[in-house]
């Protein structure tokens, strides 16, 4: 019994296998195919583009947010370098309480 199976499961999936492997249809000699692709846009369509996409936005976000904190590092590590200075050399920039 289970031999009758097997031989009619392998004949279904030769079946389905030939059946997927079939040629296609020629396209009509009438009319040509139609076309698929876009047409290119020209380098400085495709620049302007890409400057106000989304995705231009999202890499270059994280840089101008670093460049306009940098300054605000740099005050803070001036200010913190005075203090280290005035502490080591005896004065303190610190209030007393």
């Amino acid at each position: 019994m289970k031999r009758a199976w097997v031989a009619a499961l392998s004949s279904a999936a030769l079946g389905f296998a030939l059946a997927g492997c079939s040629k296609p249809e020629p396209p009509e000699k009438d009319q040509p195919p139609e076309p698929t692709a876009q047409q290119m846009p020209t380098p400085a369509a495709a620049a302007a583009d890409y400057a106000g996409s989304t995705v231009s936005a999202q890499m270059h976000e994280p840089l101008d947010r670093a460049k306009a904190v940098e300054a605000t590092v740099l005050d803070a590590a001036k200010q913190q370098r005075a203090e280290i200075d005035a502490q080591t050399s005896g004065g303190s920039t610190q209030p007393e309480q």
